[in-house]
């Protein structure tokens, strides 16, 4: 039966075209291309990723440097809010002392169920202005492996996006052969004069 279906697609016939075993070769390439290209893109891109991401956070490590701070009030209106998948948190006053023993205070998030009189962490940046902390190594991951999923993903939508393309010309092709042969046939078949 294997030998069948082999000597099938390498036999001629007069009804395959050039355009049929084009498509046919495409189609292979295509499966190859989804099974083996848009995997390594996308482990390479999350790679990648993952590297700068980890420089990234180093380098706010360096920079940023973490603080107790005593929670002295609550904004008026502020709702808690989730941010990117952390514990839900409010913007409230807090306070700290600087190594030089100034009092400073400013405005930051804690989270929601923070009572007055509590201390949290707060980061600090060069300028002393309160930041973001800098991720952790499960964000740093998180951000590899959605970078690399849709850097796989987007591989595999422009390989099809260029099979579609290839199959729409062999179609238009296969049409306009199969008219020119017609037109070449008709007049045996109807017996009218072309």
């Amino acid at each position: 039966m294997r030998y069948l279906v082999r000597d099938r697609h390498r036999r001629r016939s007069s009804l395959r075209r050039r355009s049929d075993v084009v498509e046919a070769w495409t189609l292979g390439a295509v499966a190859v291309l989804l099974l083996v290209m848009a995997p390594l893109v996308g482990v390479f891109t999350a790679w990648q990723a993952h590297d700068s991401a980890r420089a990234t956070a180093q380098e706010q490590r360096a920079d940023r440097r973490q603080i107790r701070a005593e929670v002295v009030g609550r904004l008026a209106g502020t709702l808690p809010m989730a941010h990117g998948g952390r514990q839900p948190s409010a913007r409230t006053t807090v306070r700290w002392a600087e190594p030089d023993g100034t009092a400073r205070r400013a405005t930051a998030r804690v989270p929601a169920r923070t009572r007055n009189g509590e201390t949290v962490d707060v980061w600090l940046d060069s300028r002393g202005r309160i930041v973001a902390p800098p991720p952790d190594d499960r964000a740093i991951q998180q951000h590899a492996i959605t970078i690399g999923v849709c850097a796989a993903g987007g591989t595999a939508a422009v390989i099809l996006l260029g099979h579609m393309v290839v199959r729409h010309t062999a179609m238009r092709r296969r049409l306009a052969e199969w008219e020119q042969e017609w037109a070449a046939t008709e007049p045996e078949w109807t017996g009218r004069r072309a």
